[in-house]
């Protein structure tokens, strides 16, 4: 029998408040296998949103969510004090059974620290962890942990490269995909303790470990799942948005520098809006922190009405290949919740 695909969305999070939320959750209906939308937040900001949009109405919803959770918050504290807001709510349809994925561009602490208490951990699941596709030479890899687990052991690890390969397969469509170990050098000896021993823990794992892989050889596409703790990942994460940015400005500059140079631009500005394409973090949509018994994909706080879009459809895979199911099938059969 085929699954519903029901998705929230929360429509409070982000920079751009309800109305960005809101356009991309209804674009994203153009995905045929999504069954419906549920917008979570302030009803009557979402109605007014909504006014004016062309859209199936039996596959939208709003489920009313007063409190919102801001950015300066604590995260911890702010999801047991705020029971009614929007991340809250959202999780709890997860939970609930309600919807199969949340989607928010909200707080991040607060969304990590709801989705693992309140959705809760796949069974033998030591601890979830968020993965981000970013480009390559290659086409993309996953960055696997890119915020989630700062201080991480070993084990963690190599779960992190099996729930990567699983993604890897599952949305990507990459075949055995190729998983290294983010170090400080090629070599097995090379590396922390942490590193050491997640390295045998890797060659021993079933999985398509390539090794050690450093920091510049990744961008070449030399892995399709980069493995790492939230430290070192989230440093390489925000490198590279930052590094996108500030490398298309620079094109731009010499590009326009001098005639000759306008002229090329010119001829080129097909290939310039490929790249652009392909550092562009609203193509994805958002980081699915993986490893949980339901979806919750992060969107970047600045996300705007297509990262949104693509971000929900992103989720409609996730549910119809059903990733959270291949993820229980490999790791978490006979364990308790503690993984053991």
């Amino acid at each position: 029998m085929k699954r519903d695909v029901i998705i929230a969305v929360d429509a409070m999070g982000g920079d751009h408040g309800p109305k960005v939320a809101v356009e991309g959750a209804v674009a994203a209906l153009e995905d045929a296998n999504i069954s419906k939308i549920i917008l979570v937040g302030r009803e009557s900001e979402i109605r007014p949103a909504l006014r004016g949009l062309s859209y199936d109405e039996g596959r939208i919803g709003v489920v009313h969510a007063e409190e919102v959770i801001g950015v300066e918050e604590a995260p911890t504290t702010a999801i047991k004090a705020k029971k009614d807001s929007s991340i809250v709510v959202g999780l709890r349809l997860v939970k609930d059974g309600h919807a199969a994925a949340f989607v928010s561009a909200g707080s991040t602490g607060a969304v990590l620290a709801g989705a693992t208490t309140i959705v809760g951990r796949i069974r033998g699941i030591k601890r979830p962890a968020l993965g981000v596709i970013l480009p390559s030479a290659a086409g993309y890899f996953f960055l696997v942990d890119a915020g989630a687990n700062v201080d991480a052991k070993p084990e963690y690890l190599l779960q992190f490269a099996q729930m990567g390969s699983v993604y890897m397969e599952a949305i990507m469509d990459v075949a055995s995909p190729r998983v290294g170990l983010i170090n400080v050098g090629a070599e097995q000896e090379k590396g922390n303790a942490l590193t050491k021993e997640a390295y045998g823990l890797l060659e021993g794992g079933g999985l398509n470990f390539v090794g050690n892989v450093e920091g510049r050889e990744i961008p070449l596409g030399t892995v399709d799942v980069a493995v790492c703790d939230a430290f070192v990942g989230n440093i390489i994460l925000k490198y590279s948005e930052g590094f996108a940015k500030g490398l298309m400005s620079m094109l731009k500059e010499e590009l326009m520098a001098d005639g000759m140079s306008k002229i090329g631009a010119l001829l080129s500005k097909k290939a310039y809006g490929r790249m652009r394409k392909r550092f562009d973090y609203t193509e994805v949509g958002g980081a699915p922190f993986i490893g949980l018994k339901g979806l919750v994909v992060k969107a970047h706080g600045s996300s705007n009405a297509k990262t949104i879009k693509n971000a929900v459809k992103q989720c409609s895979k996730f549910i119809t290949t059903d990733v959270v199911g291949k993820i229980e099938e490999k790791i978490g059969e006979g364990r308790d919740e503690d993984g053991i």
